[in-house]
């Protein structure tokens, strides 16, 4: 099992992904002679899980029943043991687009945290690139080898145990993309930049205060980043329901059909279409914002390398 490889067959080993609804799932380490318990029963994964095939649906010992998913980098940041604060595909999607990622490039990260970002980082730049993170916290940076290693991706990252700030990334002129998710980005902007190759490489740091912004974008520019901007992704979240709308009195007869938009020779419709004249009402499809949404995460700050 890998997550930048799909395979076919649940193993013993893997890492899967119990799937009982878009609001509800979990990662399960399948191994021989284990059971899991959910809400719907028991899964026993010798008979359950090892030997089938990922996307099957599997009959727990109540009589409900899961999809066993394969897992990528998006289903993993939903359902990852939580080290950190994390970043989330919303982010994540905007900072791989914004930093030109694609397989084969040379990406510097830190920190590590949870590992949400580094996932993705991951599929993105294989099957040739290579990832170099770095985490100040000694467990940490422990676990997020442990998990990669356990993820079949140990060979397309490299995790170091450091403080960023004072020893950089390890690694000199070969970056094509630095990412920054540090407290204090402004202090690592030289070692992002003698990390990056020669010329045209990108950098991005995630904020959550615009005071680390500033402090970020001045740095920046002291050391020669140019086309740096600041964006800030928010989620906005549309249900399409029914609508009913007072039709204006524009001056025309009412036995006028064309503006109700409806068929009238449907005889089906024909009730309706007399009841709507007489309210002087006309129903149609809307997409209405929800009354809360999702709100600030953290500032991206992109630059360039010139």
């Amino acid at each position: 099992m890998s997550f930048v490889e799909y395979g076919d067959t649940i193993k013993d080993g893997d890492t899967a992904i119990v799937f009982l609804g878009h609001e509800s799932m979990f990662p399960v380490k399948v191994q021989h002679g284990t059971v899991t318990q959910t809400k719907y029963g028991v899964i026993r994964h010798s008979a359950d899980l090892i030997g089938k095939k990922y996307g099957s649906k599997v009959t727990c010992s109540k009589g409900g029943w899961v999809f066993i998913l394969h897992p990528t980098p998006e289903l993993w940041t939903m359902n990852l043991p939580h080290r950190t604060q994390i970043l989330y595909s919303t982010d994540i999607s905007i900072i791989t687009m914004m930093l030109e990622l694609k397989p084969g490039s040379i990406v510097c990260e830190s920190g590590t945290g949870s590992g949400s970002l580094s996932h993705a980082l991951i599929r993105t730049v294989a099957p040739t690139g290579h990832l170099y993170t770095v985490e100040f916290h000694q467990q940490r940076a422990e676990k997020a080898r442990e998990e990669f290693r356990e993820h079949g991706v140990e060979h397309l990252v490299t995790v170091t145990n450091q403080d960023v700030c004072k020893n950089g990334f390890g690694v000199s002129n070969i970056a094509d993309a630095v990412f920054l998710d540090i407290p204090s980005p402004w202090e690592a902007i030289g070692h992002a930049k003698a990390a990056l190759k020669a010329e045209g490489g990108r950098i991005c740091s995630f904020s959550p205060c615009i005071e680390q912004v500033q402090r970020t974008c001045l740095a920046m520019e002291e050391y020669g980043f140019t086309e740096i901007n600041t964006l800030e992704i928010l989620l906005r979240v549309y249900n399409v329901r029914t609508i009913s709308l007072q039709i204006p009195d524009l001056g025309k007869a009412a036995e006028d059909n064309s503006s109700t938009g409806f068929d009238s020779s449907n005889p089906s419709n024909q009730g309706s279409l007399c009841t709507n004249l007489q309210q002087g009402t006309v129903q149609f499809k809307s997409g209405v914002p929800l009354r809360e949404m999702v709100g600030h995460t953290g500032y991206l700050t992109f630059a360039t390398k010139s």
